[in-house]
């Protein structure tokens, strides 16, 4: 089983290079039949809107909400987040498999980029994340568990097999967030079966 990391726009050459870094066999995913096979996927940081231009006139969203159905991993970087989310301010397109509200652009434009030392008690130290552009997560439903903390609001989250982040993990030079996705990850056929008992 390969991990896939979405190579339609932004910064997805950085997360295949920690992947394969990780010994893992990596695809860049550019047409949503990419997805098959795939244990974990990574949705980059980039520009969303832009993203979303790019997905237009294909089955993208349907695709990608098979991959989670069928038991595979996600990892969102900030427009990778934007898109795995419930709710986003400004209002557009998402795919709703994590239960968070998200605003866009909420630290600020590039020029407010900044790098900071996160509370993340799930590691054994301290996460560097580095925000650029960032979104904020704004509301978080129950059962999303809040992995990293920036002046305590949530900046990496996980419900289950998906994790969020709204700062660039694949910058920092520290692989735990992309270790993390891939103990996530599921076959999908280990899935079909557990599902049936």
């Amino acid at each position: 089983m390969a991990a896939g990391v979405l190579a339609l726009q932004g910064d997805f050459a950085a997360h295949a290079a920690v992947l394969r870094r990780l010994g893992e066999p990596v695809r860049e995913v550019r047409s949503w039949t990419d997805l098959s096979g795939l244990c974990a996927l990574v949705l980059p940081g980039g520009e969303s809107t832009a993203l979303l231009r790019l997905m237009g006139g294909g089955p993208w969203f349907d695709a990608l909400r098979a991959f989670h159905d069928g038991g595979g991993a996600l990892l969102g970087t900030c427009a990778g987040a934007i898109l795995l989310a419930r709710d986003v301010d400004p209002a557009q397109p998402s795919l709703g498999l994590l239960d968070v509200s998200v605003s866009r652009n909420a630290y600020g434009r590039q020029v407010d980029s900044f790098e900071a030392k996160l509370e993340a008690p799930a590691f054994d130290d301290p996460l560097l994340g580095v925000f650029i552009r960032a979104p904020r997560f704004t509301a978080l439903g129950p059962r999303v568990e809040v992995v990293a903390r920036l002046d305590g609001a949530p900046v990496l989250v996980r419900h289950h097999r998906v994790l969020a982040a709204t700062f660039h993990p694949e910058i920092a030079g520290d692989d735990r967030v992309h270790r993390m996705l891939l103990e996530l990850s599921v076959s999908p056929q280990s899935a079909w079966i557990r599902a049936r008992g």
